[in-house]
C-alpha cells in the first residue's frame, strides 16, 4: 500500500514532466530550503503563465504534516488532471480565465520523507532541538494564537518562536508577496471534515457564512462522486482551539481559509480509500476555483450592506436587504433546509433586482436558512455572501412546538469493558460504537417530556445529536448508527452495561446513519415517520422518553476502534448548552367538536322568500331558486384563547328524481345579505365552501359534506373574533341553457338531518405576552451580562436571548442562543468585549408564541 505513495522526489520529477509538455500552464520553482536542504517545491498553474500573478488565486497547501501524506498525492493529481483536460474542458477552460492556482504539494518535505521510509507515525519536520529531540509541528509554528511550549518532545512543539522554522518562513514570505490570493486550503488527515479558520474570540466574522459555504459546496461535490458527507466546524467555545495554525494566518490576511481533514487515516489504503479520496477532491477543489475571483481583494463588487426578516409566519418568510444602487448588478437568494449548506442552482430559490424578496409556501415550524450575495450582470462577478439568516417558521394554526433537552444527570454512555460507568453520565461527550479497550458503547439519553399534554397528538418530531468528533472513527463505509425508543419497563439500571445491552427497543426511529455520513460539526437529525411519532407519543405519557443510541458492535481485523463521539453540551469538553441532544416535536391537540344549527333559513326565488323551508333549483321559468343559512357563533370560546382548525357543512336531501346536469355549489357570503331576490343575486362571496355536487350524487348519497378550505377557516376563526353570524348560500347551476321546474328540497324538520355547521376548535393562544422590561447591559467582570424584568404573566413560560454582530435578531433562531428560562439574567460567556454586536430579549408562552424583541446594542470601547 505505501509503495503507491510518491517520494518527494518522485512527485519533483512528475512536475517537471509536466512543467517540460505544459510549459505555457504551469511552473515549478522553490520558494525556500528545508533544514536538511530540500526544496520547498510550489507549483503555479495559469492559462498563461507569464501573467498568473495578476489574476486572483487559490493557495493549496498539503502535508504540513508529515505523516498525512494525503495533501502530497491529491496535488500530485490535482495538477495532473487541470493540465491534461484544460484543452479539451471548457469549464477548466472557464475557470482558469480569471483564477490562479498556487500549489505547495509537502510543506513538510523533511518530515515526509522520514515517515515514509523511517518511521510512519512521525509529524513534525526534522529539526534538531536544543535537547536533542527532533522537530517541531509546522502547524503550530505560525504567529495567530501561538503557544510557547517548553516541550520540544511533544507532538504539537510548536518551536521556540513563530516563523522559527525555515518551512513556516517560505509560506510566510511567498503568502506576503501575492496579495492576489483570496482562497487557501491547507490539506489534512484524518476526519473527512473542513475547518475554517477563526479568530480566537468564538464569535462569527464577517466571513464565517463565506467559508462555511465554500466548504459547504466542496462537500457537495464530493457527495456526488462518493456518497460520503463531511462536516464543517468552526472553533466554539468551550472547546480548545487549535493555536499558531497557517489556516489562522491566511485568514489574518485577509483570505477565506480552512483545513480539509481527509479519510479515516492518517495514511489510508491506496486502493481501497486514497483512490476515491482523490477523485473526490479533485472536483471539490474545482469548485473551490470557481470562488476564487469573488473572493478577489481588489474586486468592486461587494456584499450587500444589510440582509434582514421583516416577517416571519407559519408559511411565509419576508426578506430585505441595502445596497448602493447599481443598475448592472441583481440579486442571488439562497435557501436551505440545514445550516452550513451549499449554495448552488439547486437551492437557489431567486434572482431579483428588487431589495426585498418573499419566500411563501413554507412548511411550519421548520427551520430555514437564507443566503444572499450580489452578482455583476456583465461579468458574472459574485459577491461574498452576508452573514446567513437562521429563523424558524411560526407553528401552524393548529400546532403547538416544544424543544425537549436531555437531561443531563441520567444522560451519558455505558461500555462493555469500563467498570466505571456511573460515571459517564452528564460530563462532556457520548460514545458510541465499538473499541478494543471499551468494547461495546451505548449511549443513553433521557428526556423529560411531562409537559406534553396528555391529548397531544404527535404531527412529527426529530432527535438531534451534535457530533463533537468522528477521528476515532476509522473505518470507510462500515457499520451504522442507529437510534431507539426504550420501552422503560425493560430498561433496568441505565448505568449498567448488561441491563443497558438487554433494553427492549420498541421502535428505532430516522433512518440509520452509516460511517460515511458521519459528520463533525454538523447535527446530526433523525427523522421520525408517523408509525415512530405513534410510538413516541404512547411512551411520552410517562412523562419521559429514553433512547439508546448504538453503533457497530464488531471491529474488522487490524483495526481498534469505530468509535462516534457525540456532544452531550456539559463538562470541560462540551461544545456548550446550545449543543445538548435535543428532541423538537410539533404536536396538535384533539379538538372539541361544537355543532351549530342555523338561526334562520330562507329560500329564496322570484316569488318571493319562504322562511323555514329548504329547496334549490330552478323554477318554470328557468330562473335559479337559492337556499340561505345563517348560523351564530357566539357560542364557541373566545376568540383570544381559541383556534378553529377545521370546519364542515353538513346537509341532506330528501328523496330526488333529477337526472338533468344540476350541480349546487356552497358560498360562504357576507351575512348581512339582503333578504330578497335582487340582494341574493348581486350577493358578495368570500368564498366557495368545498366542491359543488350534482344532482346524481344527490341519488346516491342522501349526506353531503362541503368543506372549508384554509382561506374559509382564516376568515371564519376572524368572524369569531367579531362574534358575528355568518351565511351561506346555495347555489344551483348547469351547463344546459335552460332548465324548469327542477328542485331539490333538503331536510329541515329532521334535526339530525336538518342543515349544519361542524367546527373543530382547540384551545390555544394567539397573542404573544407582554416584553421584559428595564433591559441592560452589564460588563461584569470581563463578561458581559444581561439584566431584566419578567412579565407578571401566568402563561409566561419563558424568556430567550439571541445575540447577533450583524443585525437584529427579528427571529428566535437568528443568531447564537445565549439562554432559555425563567430567570432574569443571562451571560455571554465568550462573547468578545472588543465587537459590537445585537441581544434580542424574546419572552414566551407555552405554544410558544414569541413576543417582539426588546433589543440591546453592545458597542465596543
Amino acid at each position: 500500500m505505501k509503495q503507491l505513495y510518491r517520494s518527494y522526489n518522485e512527485s519533483t520529477d512528475i512536475f517537471k514532466d509536466l512543467e517540460n509538455k505544459y510549459s505555457k500552464y504551469i511552473k515549478l520553482e522553490s520558494i525556500g530550503k528545508t533544514w536538511e536542504k530540500r526544496d520547498i517545491n510550489l507549483i503555479t498553474i495559469s492559462k498563461d503563465i507569464k501573467t498568473a500573478h495578476t489574476r486572483p488565486a487559490l493557495f493549496f497547501t498539503g502535508t504540513i504534516h508529515a505523516r498525512e501524506w494525503v495533501g502530497h498525492e491529491l496535488a500530485i493529481e490535482f495538477a495532473k488532471y487541470v493540465l491534461e483536460n484544460y484543452e479539451n474542458d471548457p469549464t477548466i477552460q472557464a475557470y482558469l480565465e480569471n483564477t490562479t492556482i498556487y500549489m505547495v504539494p509537502c510543506a513538510n518535505p523533511d518530515g515526509y520523507e522520514y515517515s515514509k521510509n523511517h518511521f510512519s507515525f512521525w509529524r513534525k519536520n526534522r529539526r534538531v532541538n536544543a535537547d536533542g529531540t527532533y522537530g517541531v509541528d509546522l502547524n503550530r509554528n505560525f504567529p495567530i494564537g501561538y503557544v510557547k511550549s517548553s516541550v520540544p518532545s511533544s507532538n504539537v512543539y510548536g518551536g521556540p518562536e513563530p516563523f522559527s522554522e525555515p518551512e513556516t518562513r517560505a509560506l510566510r514570505d511567498f503568502v506576503e508577496a501575492h496579495e492576489n490570493i483570496s482562497i487557501a486550503l491547507d490539506y489534512h488527515s484524518q476526519g473527512n471534515v473542513f475547518f475554517p479558520a477563526h479568530d480566537f474570540r468564538h464569535e462569527d466574522t464577517i466571513d464565517t457564512t463565506d467559508m462555511n459555504t465554500l466548504c459547504a459546496n466542496m462537500a457537495e461535490e464530493i457527495k456526488k462522486i462518493s456518497g460520503r458527507e463531511y462536516g464543517i466546524h468552526q472553533g466554539k467555545p468551550p472547546t480548545k482551539l487549535i493555536s499558531g495554525s497557517g489556516r489562522e494566518f491566511y485568514h489574518s490576511r485577509g483570505i477565506i481559509s480552512s483545513v480539509v481533514e481527509v479519510g479515516t487515516r492518517n495514511i489510508s489504503d491506496y486502493m481501497d480509500d486514497m483512490d476515491e479520496h482523490v477523485r473526490e477532491h479533485i472536483p471539490a477543489l474545482l469548485a473551490a476555483v470557481k470562488e476564487v475571483p469573488n473572493y478577489d481583494k481588489k474586486s468592486t463588487i461587494t456584499r450587500v450592506d444589510s440582509f434582514e426578516i421583516t416577517e416571519i409566519g407559519s408559511n411565509h418568510v419576508n426578506l430585505k436587504w441595502s445596497y448602493t444602487s447599481k443598475e448592472d448588478v441583481f440579486f442571488e437568494i439562497y435557501r436551505s433546509l440545514k445550516d452550513k449548506s451549499f449554495c448552488n442552482g439547486s437551492n437557489l430559490i431567486a434572482r431579483t433586482q428588487n431589495l426585498e424578496f418573499s419566500d411563501i409556501n413554507l412548511q411550519s415550524n421548520k427551520d430555514y436558512y437564507y443566503n444572499i450575495r450580489v452578482v455583476n450582470k456583465k461579468t458574472n462577478q459574485k459577491s461574498p455572501f452576508y452573514p446567513q439568516i437562521r429563523l424558524r417558521t411560526d407553528p401552524e394554526y393548529d400546532e403547538f412546538s416544544r424543544t425537549y433537552y436531555a437531561n443531563s444527570k441520567d444522560t451519558g454512555y455505558v461500555a462493555e469493558n469500563l467498570n466505571n460507568n456511573a460515571k459517564h453520565f452528564g460530563v462532556n461527550s457520548l460514545f458510541v460504537g465499538v473499541d478494543e479497550n471499551k468494547g461495546i458503547s451505548y449511549s443513553i439519553i433521557t428526556i423529560n417530556v411531562s409537559s406534553l399534554p396528555d391529548n397531544a397528538i404527535i404531527k412529527s418530531a426529530d432527535f438531534n445529536l451534535y457530533p463533537i468528533n468522528r477521528v476515532s472513527t476509522t473505518i470507510e463505509k462500515y457499520g451504522e448508527w442507529n437510534v431507539g425508543i426504550v420501552d422503560q419497563e425493560t430498561m433496568g439500571d441505565i448505568t449498567d452495561f448488561d441491563d443497558v445491552d438487554n433494553m427492549k427497543i420498541l421502535q428505532y426511529i430516522g433512518r440509520p446513519t452509516s460511517s460515511d455520513k458521519l459528520t463533525q460539526g454538523i447535527w446530526r437529525t433523525w427523522e421520525l415517520s408517523g408509525i415512530e411519532c405513534e410510538c413516541l407519543q404512547k411512551v411520552a405519557k410517562n412523562g419521559q422518553v429514553t433512547l439508546r443510541v448504538e453503533g457497530p458492535k464488531e471491529l474488522i481485523i487490524g483495526r481498534t476502534r469505530q468509535m462516534m463521539q457525540w456532544d452531550i453540551g456539559y463538562g470541560k469538553y462540551g461544545y456548550g448548552l446550545p449543543y445538548r441532544p435535543r428532541l423538537e416535536v410539533t404536536y396538535t391537540i384533539k379538538p372539541t367538536v361544537s355543532v351549530l344549527y342555523p338561526k334562520a333559513l330562507y329560500t329564496l326565488s322570484k316569488d318571493g322568500v319562504k322562511t323555514d323551508e329548504l329547496s334549490s333549483g330552478y323554477d318554470e321559468n328557468g330562473c335559479k331558486i337559492y337556499s340561505t343559512f345563517e348560523f351564530n357563533i357566539s357560542s364557541l370560546p373566545p376568540y383570544a384563547e381559541t383556534f378553529i382548525t377545521r370546519a364542515y357543512f353538513e346537509l341532506n336531501s330528501t328523496k330526488i328524481y333529477i337526472k338533468d346536469d344540476i350541480r349546487f355549489h356552497l358560498e360562504f357570503v357576507d351575512e348581512n345579505i339582503d333578504k330578497d331576490y335582487e340582494g341574493i343575486s348581486n350577493r358578495e362571496i368570500i368564498q366557495n365552501i368545498g366542491y359543488d355536487v350534482s344532482a346524481n350524487e344527490l341519488k346516491n348519497n342522501q349526506t353531503q359534506y362541503f368543506t372549508f378550505d384554509t382561506f374559509s377557516e382564516i376568515t371564519l376563526n376572524e368572524k369569531l373574533k367579531d362574534k358575528s353570524d355568518v351565511a351561506f348560500v346555495l347555489k344551483p347551476t348547469t351547463s344546459r341553457k335552460a332548465i324548469k321546474n327542477k328542485t331539490v328540497s333538503w331536510e329541515t324538520q329532521n334535526q339530525s338531518l336538518s342543515p349544519k355547521l361542524i367546527i373543530e376548535h382547540i384551545p390555544k393562544r394567539r397573542e404573544a405576552l407582554p416584553q421584559v422590561e428595564n433591559a441592560q447591559l452589564i460588563n461584569e467582570n470581563g463578561k458581559i451580562k444581561l439584566t431584566w424584568t419578567n412579565p407578571k404573566h401566568s402563561d409566561l413560560k419563558g424568556v430567550k436571548v439571541m445575540k447577533n454582530a450583524y443585525r437584529e435578531p427579528y427571529s428566535t433562531h437568528d443568531g447564537q442562543k445565549l439562554f432559555a428560562g425563567m430567570d432574569n439574567y443571562t451571560y455571554d460567556d465568550f462573547g468578545a468585549l472588543d465587537i459590537d454586536k445585537y441581544y434580542a430579549i424574546f419572552t414566551y408562552d407555552e405554544v410558544p408564541n414569541y413576543s417582539e424583541p426588546i433589543i440591546l446594542k453592545y458597542e465596543a470601547k
